[in-house]
């Protein structure tokens, strides 16, 4: 499920553009089936900046609350269990964990620390929340972040910070709802609607809300074209 916000007036529909359109659609998912499901290499840790590998290919990366299903949600999106650990331990993530997708190499994955770890030493948390920062800000080669959103409790104050993180830093990022199965299809088309809204207001967010599920396979095909589409640009 993906929501965009509505234009002022109605298109005339055009069967020929849409018939391309969904052609196109088809091709770019495949496409992203294809990547995702090949080759797929852990590059290492990097627990401060003067350890993250060169910039030399385009990176996607993906951020959340603990136990969002970051981990759960890497491990659908490359059909494989045991890629990104996941925990039920918050904060268990601390570093920047770098993959690498296609041979030759196409793009990496970045997971990044989970945010919201309220049980984590206070020292602790600074020296992450520098760590994301100087990455976001720094990187020139971060085309997006996914910022991850548990469904069944839409945006939180944390997720609120971190978007505004984003926007300050100029940085583009597109919301994704986690954790789709667990509540009512209606349920879940309203927190799309509302999670919609509020990305409308920030400047730096990709207007466009999509909803997936690790268990189910939900909106994984989708995703995986989005952050393709996202390299490309």
């Amino acid at each position: 499920m993906s929501a965009t916000p509505e234009g002022d007036a109605p298109e005339q529909f055009d069967p020929v553009a849409a018939a391309k359109a969904a052609k196109a659609r088809d091709w770019l998912i495949e496409d992203g089936r294809r990547l995702f499901t090949g080759p797929v290499e852990f590059r290492l840790s990097a627990p401060e900046l003067q350890f993250l590998p060169d910039p030399d290919v385009a990176e996607i990366a993906f951020a959340g609350r603990s136990n969002v299903g970051k981990s759960s949600l890497l491990n659908a999106l490359t059909g494989r269990q045991g890629l990104a650990r996941a925990s039920n331990t918050p904060g268990r993530t601390q570093e920047l964990n770098f993959f690498d997708l296609g041979e030759p190499r196409v793009m990496r994955l970045v997971d990044m620390p989970g945010y919201g770890y309220a049980e984590a030493p206070k020292d602790i948390v600074a020296r992450w929340k520098r760590l994301i920062w100087d990455y976001l800000r720094g990187r020139v080669v971060l085309k997006r972040v996914l910022v991850l959103i548990d469904a069944r409790h839409g945006l939180k104050p944390v997720d609120r910070e971190i978007m505004t993180m984003l926007d300050k830093a100029a940085v583009s990022y597109q919301l994704v709802l986690t954790k789709g199965d667990k509540i009512k299809p209606t349920a879940l088309a309203a927190t799309v609607a509302t999670v919609l809204a509020e990305a409308a207001t920030h400047v730096a967010a990709f207007p466009e809300v999509l909803a997936t599920s690790a268990d189910t396979g939900t909106g994984i095909p989708e995703l995986r074209a989005a952050i393709l589409t996202a390299t490309r640009n």
